[in-house]
């Protein structure tokens, strides 16, 4: 944990800069520090021209961390939000959090960020205040801020920040620094603007696919289209002798194409003619995988995650029992795959978006030999994460071609279809409940069985490659990752998430198979819960339906425990008119990330044709920092889960992937999202995840309006009526 005694003022000036940091460390020097500070700096630099400057250490994918982050520091330093500079902080010890490095991720930013951000924030405003007490002779209780400046209450003298950076420098950091009471607050829970939307309008916001360097050459790579399977030779004839083709040459993960420009690297990719070795998966389909993963559930080795009571004794009535199908799951980020590497006399200088600008570092360490002190990573923006930018094989691949053209920038390229075909999917999971009732009508066991495959396996790798240093041997760092693998599986096994119900029931047990058919998996937006939030909402309102009980007040009935989500219920059931609405209507009620949803979903149904006409959700997720923002995180979560509930999914045919593009994987469109209305639960609990949580209730709150309107159980993603 940092406390306020590790904030560090350096001991001398160059310029006359103030530089404030959570934990300074001078080797290796702190990437983005101006020429004008005197240390290094982690977080806020303060120059003699009054620029106030936040090195934001997450990754800024759409969900407002820029805007965020930079309202805490602002809140506390007393300077309004859109008068700090913004930069995105490269890779350094002094960002991140042990273990798992500055990966952003687990609807984590806000969270982990609300004490030391504002700290930093309230510390340098301390130390400010401290110099202009000196200087005017006054006490610092004579002294206020506002706005980036500092008023004398005796005479009405102020000065600005900038005014007073270079006698503030030579301070001692103060033992301890009061963070502001709530009721103070001018920008936490009022901020609603977002730094970054104007740039974002105006065409000059900087995305990796934006980057554009003198000299840059294009790479794209072909890749075995059957996982787990390798080129065995190539012919690149046709591909060589197409205008602007620089190179054609053989990558760990394919072969790649180098060329002036896009559309030559395409065309040229295409062009090659390319024996593969299928490899193990050959033959393998999704019918396979439903199969070995039911056989997994029948007879495979299942291992008890969590459990209260006995539930067989209890499970000895009558039961209800359903079964649930989730498939695999795309990412589909806007913004395909890619990152720009440029590498000269020893270094290199890599442009990606990223959600892990370290391990991004470490890849293209692993790719060329070059040691990751002389690797600078910036921090592009992204169209788009949802975990998939939390993997690094776009960075190992550019990291590649570009060790193999010193001096010559490359910006490796996907494709559409090769961000289709080559994702860390969300894993297919089938899941088998029971449950029973008492004579009460309550519930009396609960029983939850699954089978899927782990994403940690994949994940293991990059983590531990970016958290040692650059002499470890690959093997030994996939030795290593295998280990850590296995440590994290067992310390946070993913597919539990979700799987805590919050209702109260004396006898319950959950359980899990693990079956792996090899296809890669990975972090998907709100991982474990984004496919247990379906299925213990769906056997939840099943359950309600046997007890011949209204599925909201049957779900308040067992939540005398858990307060929060029953809050959330009762503010949801109130706004979407449950009692007394002629609409068709679902619910469901998820917990993730430390905050609480409730949903109601409306649907007209038209034969075997349906629409989501309108979604209310009440959310607490703590105290809110930027209401907007809050709002919108929570629509796009919705659109993203419709996009797996109501699409065609994935499907894996002779071991790859059988869709290649938005034509027959598709997403959400515009004038299929329902009108959407989000509340928000007052709290001065501190704030909590958002960007995840608003997936996991959507797809059973449409299932469940859809069983009102048609008697029909759907127990498979996506939806189809019958």
């Amino acid at each position: 944990m940092i406390t306020r005694r590790k904030f560090l003022i350096g001991s001398g000036v160059v310029g006359g800069g103030l530089v404030l940091a959570m934990v300074l460390k001078k080797d290796p020097p702190l990437p983005g520090l101006r020429q004008d500070s005197f240390a290094p700096n982690a977080y806020l630099q303060i120059t003699p021209e009054n620029q106030v400057v936040f090195h934001y250490d997450k990754a800024e994918m759409g969900q407002g961390v820029i805007t965020g982050l930079t309202t805490l520091i602002a809140e506390e330093l007393d300077v309004h939000p859109s008068k700090i500079i913004t930069e995105a902080a490269g890779v350094h010890p002094d960002y991140g959090a042990p273990v798992v490095g500055q990966i952003t991720g687990g609807s984590m930013s806000i969270k982990d960020s609300w004490q030391h951000i504002r700290e930093a924030g309230a510390s340098a405003r301390a130390m400010l205040v401290q110099a202009a007490a000196n200087q005017w002779a006054v006490d610092i209780s004579q002294i206020s801020s506002s706005d980036g400046s500092l008023l004398n209450q005796i005479t009405g003298e102020r000065l600005s920040y900038g005014d007073l950076a270079d006698h503030a420098a030579q301070l001692e950091v103060p033992e301890s620094t009061s963070l502001k009471d709530p009721y103070a607050f001018q920008y936490i829970g009022k901020f609603d603007q977002r730094l970054d939307a104007r740039i974002k309008v105006n065409g000059k916001a900087d995305y990796g696919m934006d980057v554009d360097l003198p000299g840059m050459k294009i790479a794209m790579v072909r890749r075995c289209p059957h996982f787990g399977g390798h080129a065995v030779s190539f012919d690149a004839g046709i591909a060589r002798a197409i205008p602007g083709v620089i190179d054609v040459l053989a990558i760990s993960n394919g072969v790649a194409v180098l060329a002036d420009s896009y559309w030559q690297a395409s065309k040229a990719v295409k062009a090659l003619d390319i024996v593969w070795d299928k490899g193990p998966l050959a033959g393998l389909t999704s019918e396979k995988i439903l199969a070995n993963q039911r056989a997994a559930l029948r007879d495979g080795k299942i291992k008890e995650l969590h459990s209260t009571g006995d539930v067989a004794a209890a499970q000895k009535n009558e039961l209800l029992e359903a079964e649930y199908v989730l498939p695999f799951l795309h990412h589909s980020t806007m913004e395909p795959q890619n990152t720009t590497v440029l590498i000269d006399d020893g270094k290199a200088e890599v442009w990606s978006p990223t959600q892990a600008p370290d391990m991004v570092q470490s890849a293209v360490h692993m790719a060329s030999g070059i040691p990751k002190n002389n690797i600078t990573v910036n921090s592009m923006l992204m169209g788009g994460g949802f975990g998939r930018r939390a993997m690094t094989d776009f960075a190992h691949e550019a990291g590649e071609v570009a060790a193999a053209y010193p001096g010559t920038p490359v910006k490796l390229v996907w494709s559409r279809e090769d961000d289709m075909q080559h994702d860390y999917y969300r894993p297919s999971s089938i899941h088998r409940f029971q449950g029973s009732l008492n004579n009460k009508k309550q519930l009396n066991s609960w029983s939850h069985t699954m089978v899927s495959s782990s994403v940690i396996t994949s994940f293991a790798n990059s983590l531990i490659a970016g958290v040692l240093p650059s002499a470890t041997p690959n093997g030994m760092v996939k030795s290593m990752g295998r280990g850590l693998s296995s440590l994290v599986k067992k310390m946070a096994p993913i597919m539990e998430e979700g799987t805590h119900i919050p209702y109260v029931c004396e006898n319950v047990a959950v359980s899990r198979a693990v079956y792996d058919p090899g296809i890669p998996t990975g972090f998907w937006r709100s991982v474990g819960n984004s496919f247990n939030g379906f299925v213990t909402e769906s056997f939840m309102d099943e359950m309600a339906h046997a007890a011949g009980r209204d599925p909201v007040e049957f779900r308040l009935s067992h939540m005398q425990d858990f307060p929060r989500d029953k809050k959330v219920l009762e503010l949801v059931a109130e706004k979407s008119a449950w009692a007394e609405s002629a609409a068709h209507q679902g619910v469901a009620v998820h917990p993730s990330f430390g905050s609480f949803v409730a949903m109601v979903a409306e649907v007209s149904v038209e034969g075997t044709s349906f629409t989501v006409d309108k979604v209310t959700v009440a959310l607490d997720c703590g105290r809110v920092v930027n209401p907007d923002i809050v709002v919108m995180q929570i629509e796009s979560g919705i659109i993203y889960g419709l996009s797996a509930a109501l699409k065609p999914s994935l499907q894996i045919k002779d071991g790859a992937v059988a869709q290649s593009n938005f034509h027959d994987l598709p997403v959400l469109r515009m004038h299929e999202a329902p009108e959407i209305e989000v509340h928000l639960v007052d709290s001065d609990i501190d704030p909590t995840g958002v960007g995840e949580v608003g997936v996991p209730p959507i797809a059973p709150a449409v299932a469940n309006a859809l069983f009102v309107a048609t008697g029909q159980r759907l127990r498979e993603l996506p939806l189809k009526l019958g």
